[in-house]
């Protein structure tokens, strides 16, 4: 009958030639950790079978252990999903010059915060500063770690005990539980609505204006929903010009934020960040890593006496961009630059490609493929919280099945995991969020996964 002295000792397993090649690739403290581990449930265990692992399963449940404690959570998916600016997966992907400088800027040291020129302290907030505002016309640019906090950093440097005015069409809320109201509360603002839900009149900004000191107006652009119906709501210019009129600065929280147009693509009209500025909004903020196809990041852009105050307030250190989002900002505007946008943003490309390429893609997948794959018109959607309701024609590859949950299951435990979505009786890819490097390994991954049995 089995006790538990018979458990070996940790210093026994330690001298064991499987557990040496253990520690020389997870390290001594972590090996013994699962070892300890695997002993402690054996002990606890044997209270109940009066039954002992064998030598054997102790050393594979202590290297199942030692897997599972070093694989990374966050790795690589491919989108088959069709949203192209997935915030669930990572938002938008990166172009290859993009991560060539990140890899470049996490190689060694970099001149983040030092002048070159004068051999002195520098400032990485600098860094992306000119080409901001050769791109978008801006006076001065400023870099923060996300949107939120650039909305946050606004209020708090600017109004912080001071009213703001907001039209209630425009308290938004957004993914994760962002809601307007809630950030100018946490920045000390104090919140003044204007206006109803659907109907919001010039007159009501004006007569809050003047009934009131207002330190700030601001809007909030509607990017993930569209008021339709009984609906009205002044122009920006009508805005500007009453809160200038009064003396009063302006500022917009454009959310995704683009710096090109989106008609030429089949899209409705995204108000870009040039437009908000001509209007005469002093300062607008908006995201990296959504329509602009770089990495998070907040971007704020306007007049330098407004962004100065920015930079000088204690939470501007804070929230600062790290190197690595600077240095993959910085080569993603390149691309605006040098007029490469739809070449090499992945975002952009996904936008722009032609419907021909789309079902040419999906073809080849389903003649690689083979049985039950059937080729549907679809649609794509940008995603990311911007142009709502607005979608892209597409082909998809659908997988009839008897079981469409388990094999999508299958798919998302394949390494790396495919995402693609669920509709009826079939599993649906969508080629135009796939980028066209993943192709052949999504067709051998998915054809592996069609010849096992599903039960």
């Amino acid at each position: 009958m089995s006790k538990l002295r018979d458990l070996p000792s940790i210093s026994k397993l330690l001298q064991l030639d499987d557990v040496i090649s253990l520690m020389s690739q997870f390290g001594h403290p972590l090996t013994t950790q699962a070892l300890r581990s695997v002993l402690d449930e054996a002990r606890s265990n044997f209270e109940t079978d009066q039954s002992l692992p064998t030598m054997p399963e102790i050393l594979d449940k202590a290297h199942l252990l030692l897997i599972r404690w070093t694989t990374p959570t966050l790795k690589p998916v491919i989108n088959a999903t069709g949203v192209l600016i997935h915030t669930n997966l990572g938002r938008a992907p990166l172009s290859k010059d993009v991560i060539r400088a990140l890899q470049t800027a996490a190689t060694g040291y970099s001149n983040l915060e030092f002048d070159l020129n004068k051999g002195v302290r520098g400032s990485r907030l600098d860094h992306a500063r000119e080409l901001l505002i050769k791109l978008t016309g801006a006076e001065d640019a400023l870099v923060v770690n996300n949107n939120a906090s650039a909305v946050l950093l606004i209020l708090t440097a600017l109004a912080k005990r001071r009213r703001v005015l907001i039209a209630r069409s425009q308290l938004v809320e957004i993914g994760g539980g962002f809601r307007i109201p809630d950030i100018m509360i946490q920045s000390g603002a104090k919140l003044i609505e204007v206006g109803t839900t659907n109907r919001v009149h010039l007159q009501d900004y004006s007569d809050a204006i003047y009934s009131q000191p207002i330190k700030l107006v601001m809007l909030v652009h509607q990017s993930n929903f569209e008021i339709v119906g009984f609906h009205t709501e002044p122009t920006i210019d009508e805005v500007v010009n009453i809160a200038h009129n009064a003396g009063i600065p302006i500022i917009e929280d454009l959310g995704s934020g683009t710096l090109i147009d989106t008609t030429p693509y089949g899209l409705k009209h995204e108000p870009t960040v040039q437009e908000s500025l001509e209007a005469g909004v002093d300062l607008v903020c908006f995201s990296g890593d959504k329509l602009l196809g770089g990495p998070q990041a907040g971007i704020i852009v306007g007049r330098s006496k407004y962004i100065t105050k920015l930079r000088k307030n204690a939470l501007a250190r804070a929230i600062r961009a790290d190197k690595l989002a600077l240095s993959a900002l910085s080569a993603t505007l390149l691309h605006y630059v040098k007029d490469e946008v739809l070449k090499k943003i992945p975002i952009w490309r996904m936008i722009a490609i032609d419907e021909n390429e789309l079902e040419a893609r999906v073809k080849k997948w389903a003649v690689n493929i083979g049985d039950r794959c059937e080729i549907l018109k679809g649609e794509s959607v940008v995603g990311g919280g911007s142009l709502p309701g607005q979608t892209l024609p597409t082909f998809n590859l659908a997988i009839k099945t008897d079981n469409p949950i388990r094999f999508n299951a299958k798919l998302r435990s394949n390494d790396p995991p495919i995402v693609a979505r669920v509709m009826d009786d079939m599993v649906i890819f969508d080629p135009r969020s796939v980028l066209p490097e993943e192709d052949e390994f999504l067709i051998s991954s998915v054809k592996k996964i069609t010849l096992l049995k599903e039960s």
